[in-house]
């Protein structure tokens, strides 16, 4: 960038920017005794400490001026002034978000404007991965495409390079397949922030054309709190898929009961009012709960998800099925075997409606995970141990509190009856653990 003042006799231009242009428009350079032609010997001994301040990772540029100028000429047989190096020390938690992402399947690159090594000792710094050489925007344009696709997946740094690298970059990737976000803060990162799939613009430091070409603004511009961001979506991912396999798996495991008791011709095992108290009481609450599950240990270590694969994939519809039919047969078996041992019909139904009931209690602890098991933090969501606390003080109300046993046609069960229906239902935890165990050597197919 180049200003013009007014002086007492003429115009006085100042430059300042990269060294190598700085340099190459300087003709002298201002000494301690005055300005001195600027030879070859000259010109090599100043970029030598701009490389050398560089190497320091600090962003280096160069100043010079030009008494009685004209604007036609003034960024021509300049006097060189000095170096000016800036210190931008990256942030303490930037680099742990980089182990993150890195630990995510997320891979980071930089692309900056500056001077190759400051970017190279800045992503060095930083660990970004391969950061072992810079590729300017010189190279970039002497690549053709066939050239840096097979590169662009390989190189970390990119440095000196305009908006239309930035945009090329940003398009090659996107080409290979990569699901690409942007950050960026001036009006030469707006093109690639609109091209990219996520933009993310910096909301302090942020031009409002950057802003407005990005699909996100940063409010505190932290690297980190876009790392942040991605495991906060995982985990609202994550639980939307936990209460939507809770409550399909239940309400197959109460359809199949239903269904299935009735193709081998034993009468209904539930009432009407039975029915709708497990869907609107029992399945409610958890179900709620889930949603506001805790993200799971690892799920900051795993690769992203396809983003063309919806959240039911096989091993989540097999794991579903699995959990609803294995419901389904071991009520009709409890209450084929209590029709056949002499119990009345109203029995059977009150005690095959409180296993149900239980049963959906342990799924909903066992669907917290598709992958991990049961006993790795079971109790961590409080939310859903209130919520089964609250379902199973109720279920105690229905099946003990006279005025309600009349329409829910429950009677009070004998410890001989509730270690008999507790026993069916944990017979769901084995074979649900047994399928994630499963699932989890890849056997039931591609997770994402």
């Amino acid at each position: 960038m180049t200003t013009l003042h007014r002086a007492d006799d003429g115009l006085v231009a100042y430059a300042k920017g990269a060294p190598e242009v700085i340099v190459a428009a300087c003709s002298a350079v201002s000494t301690g005794v005055g300005d001195t032609p600027l030879d070859e010997a000259a010109r090599r001994t100043i970029l030598e400490a701009a490389q050398q301040m560089a190497r320091d990772a600090l962003r280096v540029l160069a100043v010079a001026g030009k008494e009685q100028a004209v604007v036609d000429d003034s960024e021509s047989g300049m006097t060189f002034l000095g170096l000016v190096g800036l210190s931008d020390p990256p942030r303490q938690e930037a680099k742990a978000a980089i182990r993150t992402c890195e630990r995510a399947g997320i891979r980071v690159i930089m692309i900056t404007g500056d001077h190759p090594v400051t970017a190279l000792a800045v992503a060095r710094e930083l660990g970004i991965p391969n950061a072992d050489r810079a590729v300017s925007g010189a190279e970039l344009e002497g690549m053709s495409d066939a050239e840096l696709g097979s590169d662009v997946e390989h190189i970390g740094v990119y440095a000196r390079v305009s908006p239309a690298h930035k945009l090329r970059v940003v398009e090659e990737l996107q080409r290979m397949g990569h699901v690409v976000a942007m950050t960026g803060d001036g009006v030469n990162d707006a093109p690639a922030l609109k091209k990219a799939d996520i933009g993310v613009a910096m909301g302090i430091t942020g031009t409002d054309v950057a802003r407005e070409a990005a699909a996100m603004t940063l409010t505190d511009d932290n690297f980190a709190s876009i790392v942040a961001a991605v495991e906060e979506g995982r985990g609202i991912f994550g639980n939307i898929k936990k209460y939507l396999m809770f409550l399909l798996s239940s309400n197959i495991g109460e359809i199949g009961l239903m269904v299935g008791a009735t193709l081998v011709g034993l009468p209904l095992p539930l009432t009407a009012v039975q029915v709708l108290y497990v869907n609107l009481a029992t399945d409610g609450l958890p179900a709620l709960a889930l949603s506001v599950d805790p993200p799971e240990a690892d799920l900051m270590r795993r690769a992203p998800r396809n983003p063309r694969t919806g959240i039911f994939t096989r091993p989540v519809v097999i794991l579903m099925l699995i959990g609803g039919i294995w419901a389904a047969l071991a009520n009709i078996g409890l209450f084929a075997w209590l029709l056949h041992s002499g119990r009345s019909e109203a029995d059977a139904m009150t005690l095959t409606f409180v296993a149900l009931v239980l049963v959906q209690f342990w799924n909903a602890y066992n669907f917290r995970s598709d992958r991990l098991s049961l006993l790795q933090r079971p109790f961590a969501n409080r939310w859903l141990n209130l919520a089964v606390a609250w379902e199973l003080g109720m279920l105690l109300l229905v099946v003990y509190v006279p005025f309600l046993q009349t329409p829910l046609g429950t009677f009070a069960l004998s410890l001989q009856d509730w270690a008999l229906v507790l026993g069916v239902s944990l017979t769901i935890l084995p074979v649900l653990e047994v399928a994630k165990w499963v699932e989890r050597r890849g056997l039931l197919g591609a997770r994402d």
